[in-house]
């Protein structure tokens, strides 16, 4: 089976403007933190809609799997950190969160992804310690 190629749009698909080629500014929002690139693309001069081939979102793909993996690193070194400040053990993480009993040790290692919950719960303790002892008296 062979692709067929399709000429580029001159129309905007979302609004009927008229697109032109350039390179824009655009922001990529992943986990709480944003990158700032510059992305190819038939862009609509009427509502900033772009329009991306293939060869459009290879120019910029590796920049944002890599951004990704920086901040999923960045979020397991951070819950790591927080945890021994606060003298918890992997086990009392994931028991204090919800999760399995591996749950933190999964984080930390990189292999799993945390809900944003439990890393906001993080920094807060990372603020606040002293709610640590509320938490556990409350859990139930």
């Amino acid at each position: 089976m062979t692709a067929t190629r399709h000429a580029p749009l001159s129309v905007c698909p979302a609004c009927s403007g008229p697109l032109v080629r350039e390179v824009r500014t655009s922001r990529f929002e992943y986990r709480g933190e944003s990158l700032d690139y510059e992305q190819p693309g038939d862009w609509c001069t009427e509502c900033g809609e772009a329009v991306l081939s293939g060869e459009d979102m290879s120019a910029t793909e590796t920049l944002l799997v890599d951004f990704m993996s920086r901040v999923d690193q960045a979020q397991a070194s951070e819950l790591s950190r927080i945890r021994r400040k606060l003298k918890l053990t992997q086990r009392q993480a994931a028991a204090l969160t919800g999760g399995g009993h591996n749950a933190f040790s999964r984080y930390e290692r990189g292999e799993a992804k945390p809900l944003p919950a439990v890393i906001h719960l993080f920094r807060l303790l990372d603020r606040h310690p002293e709610l640590l002892d509320e938490l556990k008296t409350r859990r139930g």
